[in-house]
């Protein structure tokens, strides 16, 4: 893989064989991050002082475009390297928070126009949606929150990020599939199930208009779960609003109940979207994932190494 620094005042800086790095795609939030080391000579430090972006490339293709948040100088028994640091483009919207507003019939489009547009973040998939009542952004929420909860509340989706940095604010579309069966080299698997914290129960109150709507998790409550969760919403929530909060609030528990991680050889053998078909009879496992996460990585000692973060389609 090779890197290329982007500085404040346009300049493009290629960065010297790489002598480790890490890439990290989620798509979405946790933020797809980097991190690079490289042999360190003095004539850098003006390029990595005015470091603003970074681009990773493999072959040719951009694996990755991301903004540069840190970066070190380290002078020790290996000798003088420099290591800098970032996260994807979504970072451009968890920084920047939001004024508090509230949209009377607002569209996707109108969204994106206040709230990622004007912090270099471009568009390149809009689903077409409306507000089916008044959508109210509150102070302190960040611009990334309040795309998503657009998103989410009148689309039923997350909005992500593509490699290249754009954003993709309409539903995930699978992606190519990746089969990994006994016969393959695989360098280390492993399954966590965990119910803490997964929701049995969302109990939605809009005070306001004295509404309640409960939604209710039968497949943890048949595992012998208990756990409510009561949320307050602010007025003139409708009734599949309120609904909406309440299913959301179970997904999102449970996103992280039942996960597998499997590393290979090699970087970049799939990425978030992309489908796994896993059979690993010795585990147990077999079906067919999605990935949510791949952190592909190199180093001189152990070469190049992918783990893929599986979870269930539905998730």
């Amino acid at each position: 893989m090779t890197g290329t620094l982007y500085t404040a005042d346009h300049r493009m800086f290629r960065l010297p064989p790489l002598l480790s790095w890490r890439v990290t795609h989620t798509g979405g939030v946790p933020c797809d991050s980097f991190t690079v080391t490289f042999v360190y000579q003095k004539e850098m430090a003006p390029a990595l002082a005015l470091a603003a972006g970074f681009a990773a490339e493999e072959k040719g293709e951009v694996m990755l475009r991301a903004v540069v948040d840190e970066y070190t100088v380290n002078l020790d028994g290996g000798g003088l390297t420099a290591t800098v640091s970032g996260r994807g483009y979504a970072a451009r919207l968890l920084d920047n928070e939001s004024r508090p507003v509230t949209y009377e019939s607002a569209t996707l489009g109108e969204i994106l126009r206040n709230h990622a547009e004007p912090y270099g973040v471009r568009c390149e998939e809009a689903a077409d949606l409306r507000a089916e009542s008044v959508y109210t952004v509150a102070a302190g929420t960040s611009q990334w929150k309040a795309v998503e909860s657009f998103c989410r509340t009148y689309g039923g989706f997350s909005p992500r990020f593509s490699r290249e940095g754009a954003l993709l604010a309409g539903p995930e579309r699978p992606g190519r599939t990746l089969s990994i069966g006994e016969g393959d080299p695989v360098l280390s698997c492993s399954l966590r199930e965990d119910h803490y914290g997964v929701l049995t129960e969302a109990l939605v109150i809009d005070k306001t208009r004295n509404k309640t709507s409960s939604v209710k998790n039968q497949e943890m409550i048949d595992k012998g779960g208990q756990c409510r969760r009561v949320i307050y919403t602010p007025g003139q929530s409708t009734w599949a609003a309120m609904r909406y909060t309440g299913e959301y609030q179970i997904q999102r528990s449970k996103e992280d109940a039942w996960l597998a991680e499997v590393t290979l050889p090699g970087s970049f053998p799939a990425f978030p979207g992309d489908r796994v078909a896993l059979s690993l009879e010795r585990m147990g496992l077999s079906g067919t994932f999605r990935v949510a996460e791949v952190e592909s990585r190199f180093d001189s000692r152990n070469g190049a190494a992918a783990t893929l973060t599986l979870k269930p389609v539905s998730v």
